[in-house]
């Protein structure tokens, strides 16, 4: 919030107004003009936390846009694993972690949070989001196919 100067009740969608400017694309929409700009400070493995914490108002849309916006072969997975575990967001971003696995097995950053983040804490069961929420899908495809499932990752920020 300091980082911001937003007020509580704004810092959620303060954090989801940078994430897609910083790519999140796939949940573009007007933000109120007196947001507070971007702070390059934050780094995206910090943002991606961010959204992911307890202490905002419960918004699914906040876990699958820091889902998008850390699923890029750019972001730290050291250092996201490492903000993860300073921020208690562990079982949040296991939980995306597992969706990619279904989809998107090798993408990186999950695969390495799988493989090195464990959790102390877990979560009630449906309380995050269904794994088909960070996904782009279609429905039957041409000549009979099945629905094109396609992981949802970071896109070219906005200038």
């Amino acid at each position: 919030m300091r980082l911001s100067g937003c007020s509580e009740d704004r810092i959620g969608e303060w954090l989801l107004k940078c994430a897609v400017q910083r790519g999140a694309n796939h949940y573009a929409r007007v933000f109120d003009g007196d947001l507070p700009p971007d702070r390059a400070e934050l780094s995206n493995e910090e943002l991606g936390a961010a959204l992911c914490l307890g202490g905002l108002p419960y918004n699914s849309a906040f876990i699958r846009v820091a889902a998008q916006l850390l699923s890029s072969p750019r972001t730290n997975a050291i250092r996201l694993t490492r903000v993860a575990v300073m921020e208690r967001v562990e079982p949040v971003l296991l939980h995306i972690a597992a969706a990619a696995a279904r989809v998107a097995p090798k993408a990186q950053p999950w695969a390495y949070v799988r493989e090195h983040l464990h959790s102390r804490n877990s979560t009630l069961s449906g309380a995050l989001p269904h794994w088909s929420r960070f996904v782009s899908q279609t429905g039957v495809t041409p000549f009979g196919g099945g629905p094109d499932v396609k992981w949802l990752s970071r896109g070219k920020p906005k200038s």
